[in-house]
């Protein structure tokens, strides 16, 4: 699934209808636990921007001797039940990961190639997500976020992704129009129709190899 992607930059996040002023500063392109913009809903019916940590679960916020593991992705199907994200769906933790394009990984030429994927038009997306909010010593709070998936074996672009064999899962982009209905979402089932990919048409993707270069030092909380 999606472990990195790039983000949006701070005058871009307007166009999401998102008040606030962040003061935090966040890398383009976005890696486990880096810094990066989500948008969330106000309880008056507005949208928010808020900085968060890229993992629902930061590694520095395992306890000791846990074994590491990713909740960069939450299982649309099963977010409401598993530990890591269960609380956050039952209390509407609906959030928005705005970006320009996000990658995953193709093996059409019989090895893995990085290959990117954004809107056709070559506009901004946001990506559905859950977030929660975790309290640092002395009362500061700060936040983290995942990506919701869904099964993507019948999409026409988005199957194409992940390794052979292996059920094909995706992101899901969120259209305009129903940014407040996920952000005020207050109905499960309806949430989970939301949950739906988009038209291929209105996606594109091509490779975007990393050129052998290491992803920068996250920005941690």
């Amino acid at each position: 699934m999606c472990v990195n992607y790039v983000t949006v930059k701070r005058d871009s996040l307007a166009q999401f209808g998102a008040a606030g002023e962040l003061a935090a500063e966040w890398e383009e392109e976005v890696w486990q636990d880096y810094a990066a913009p989500i948008v969330v809903g106000t309880p008056a019916g507005g949208r928010r921007c808020l900085v968060g940590s890229y993992g629902m679960v930061p590694q520095h916020r395992l306890a000791p001797g846990t074994r590491a593991y990713s909740t960069l992705n939450a299982r649309g199907e099963t977010a409401a039940t598993l530990p890591s994200y269960r609380d956050a769906w039952a209390a509407f933790r609906f959030c928005l990961v705005p970006m320009e394009r996000w990658f995953e990984p193709n093996y059409e030429s019989g090895r893995h190639e990085r290959w990117a994927i954004g809107r056709a038009d070559g506009a901004p997306l946001a990506v559905a997500g859950l977030w929660r909010a975790w309290e640092q010593p002395g009362g500061r709070r700060v936040c983290s976020f995942t990506q919701l998936t869904v099964n993507a074996d019948e999409h026409p672009l988005l199957s194409r992704f992940h390794r052979p064999g292996d059920e094909k899962r995706a992101l899901v982009p969120v259209d305009p129009s129903q940014y407040d209905a996920w952000l005020q979402c207050r109905d499960f089932a309806v949430a989970r129709a939301l949950l739906a990919l988009p038209d291929a048409e209105l996606l594109v993707a091509g490779p975007a190899p990393l050129n052998g270069i290491e992803p920068p030092q996250a920005v941690l909380f």
